[in-house]
């Protein structure tokens, strides 16, 4: 939590998020949850639970379309700037391992757009999973965001040039596999060990889909675009984010489960 705290601390959240490619993960991931919702009820009747909701990018436009919106966030710097924007949403500090201010069985809708990247060990996954089932009404879904392996591998590694050095420290091995360290703040994973977590916590999978794909590698290319040009990068990757031979070498996949 310290490494966390520090990092969200300096870290311009908001300034990602309305970047363009984090535009593209937005509005991407914004399609699935509409997808997802449930379409019998008015919007005040139906809970989402949005674990890991940093300043509020998903919570907050959720909750002024009327949803009853409750957002975990460890961070307190993040949390402090989701309540200085005025909202309806219920917001406390909180971490995915353990929900203890949620209810069992509540939630339409529980969102983990964060708790993936941080969460180290496959066991600590898992939890954060099974707490996630747990205050997730029968039926309901779960979306579970994951930092992709081979998107750090191509990223850090070779574009930065730290190849050397991952191979020497034990970061990667020779099967170019990514192993974080206690010191490392993110943790990535590859599409069989997400299958793998599904299959473990016996989840139902609805789809699976990158939110940014080709994105985070072309920040400055899409910068230059006109915003005409941007839409149709975006409408691109909402075409071709379910494609499996994509979806790996993207930098966020989406699981959406049902229980």
């Amino acid at each position: 939590m310290n490494q966390l705290e520090s990092y969200y601390n300096k870290f311009n959240e908001d300034k990602r998020l309305n970047s363009r490619h984090g535009r593209v993960e937005y509005q991407v991931s914004m399609k699935y949850i509409h997808e997802y919702l449930p379409k019998d009820v008015s919007p005040e009747q139906v809970r989402i639970l949005d674990v890991g909701a940093g300043t509020g990018r998903y919570a907050i436009p959720l909750s002024e379309e009327g949803y009853e919106v409750t957002a975990v966030e460890p961070v307190q710097h993040n949390l402090g700037r989701l309540w200085q924007k005025g909202s309806r949403v219920i917001a406390y500090k909180g971490n995915a391992l353990h929900l203890k201010k949620c209810r069992d069985d509540y939630y339409d809708l529980t969102i983990l757009f964060g708790p993936m990247y941080h969460l180290k060990s496959h066991e600590e996954k898992r939890t954060a999973l099974e707490e996630a089932k747990r205050v997730t009404k029968s039926g309901g879904i779960i979306m579970a965001a994951y930092c992709m392996h081979d998107y750090a591998v191509l990223t850090y590694a070779f574009k930065e040039r730290h190849i050397i050095e991952c191979m020497e420290n034990g970061q990667l091995d020779h099967d170019f596999k990514v192993h974080a360290r206690s010191e490392d703040l993110y943790d990535y994973v590859r599409i069989e060990e997400i299958d793998r977590l599904q299959r473990e916590t016996g989840l139902k999978r609805e789809k699976l889909y990158s939110s940014d794909g080709a994105a985070n590698y072309m920040r400055p290319f899409l910068n230059r675009l006109t915003e005409e040009e941007f839409e149709w990068f975006v409408k691109y990757q909402l075409a071709v984010c379910e494609r499996p031979e994509l979806m790996g070498a993207g930098a966020h996949v989406v699981d959406i489960l049902k229980k």
